[in-house]
């Protein structure tokens, strides 16, 4: 993996207090990275999000939905609050291995809607072991498939290409050698800068921490940054688009 170099900006240094405790082996910090975010669901509850903005997040990953039937009950205030404090902000689909992605992509259109300043919809794909409904870990082959259903329905609703989030031993099980790598990638990795864990796949969004403060947010909350400078950032916030 290639790393641009960036320094980080006392804001962003000072965006990272929360997270002083932090200890990334092997690579830059995520403090050598200037954009960072957020990704929040239910779990954050009311959240102020002008004083999370005026604190330095750049933008936010809000969850949507689960599977075929089930929407983050807070999904519809964050998605309206955040776009009224300014900061971009996109949806994500937590995959669900007991329903097919059909069900599940037609489930996240009817509660996502198409906004042209919105974030790409994000597919979260992760095996989930301690599910209480659904804790059945599928072949590499299912996997795959399922995704290309949802990921190509969500690229032709919403005009543009989705992100995929993964964790270490989902991407090591089903992602490794090169699928989907035309996709932007999400990863989590919050012990290691993810060249460790995820080899010379070139991410877009590094997920660093699940104990990030925030002014505004209650609790702890996950942290991000992306893989670019003010430049890129708004390359990324303009397209390309399908």
């Amino acid at each position: 993996m290639r790393f641009l170099g960036f320094v980080g900006s006392v804001a962003g240094l000072l965006l990272l207090a929360g997270c002083a405790t932090l200890q990334v082996a092997e690579g830059p910090r995520p403090s050598d990275f200037l954009i960072h975010g957020v990704d929040v669901s239910k779990y954050q509850g009311e959240i102020d999000w002008p004083a999370a903005r005026d604190s330095g997040v750049s933008f936010a990953w809000i969850k949507a939905t689960e599977g075929g039937d089930y929407t983050d009950e807070y999904f519809d205030r964050n998605w309206q609050a955040a776009k009224a404090a300014g900061i971009p902000r996109g949806a994500y689909h937590f995959a669900y291995w007991c329903r097919p992605g059909s069900e599940q992509v037609e489930w996240f259109e009817k509660h996502v809607p198409i906004e042209d300043d919105a974030l790409p919809p994000v597919l979260d794909v992760e095996w989930t072991p301690t599910s209480r409904t659904c804790p059945r870990k599928v072949s590499r082959e299912t996997a795959l498939a399922q995704m290309q259903v949802i990921l190509t329905e969500m690229e032709r609703y919403y005009g543009k290409r989705p992100v995929i989030y993964t964790t270490v031993d989902f991407y090591r099980d089903v992602l490794d050698g090169g699928a989907f790598e035309d996709y932007p990638i999400w990863v989590r990795s919050v012990k290691h800068y993810p060249s460790v864990k995820y080899g010379d796949r070139r991410w877009h969004f590094w997920q660093y921490t699940a104990q990030g403060n925030v002014p505004g947010i209650k609790g702890y909350v996950d942290r991000n940054a992306f893989f670019g400078d003010g430049r890129q950032w708004q390359a990324f916030l303009d397209g390309p688009k399908s």
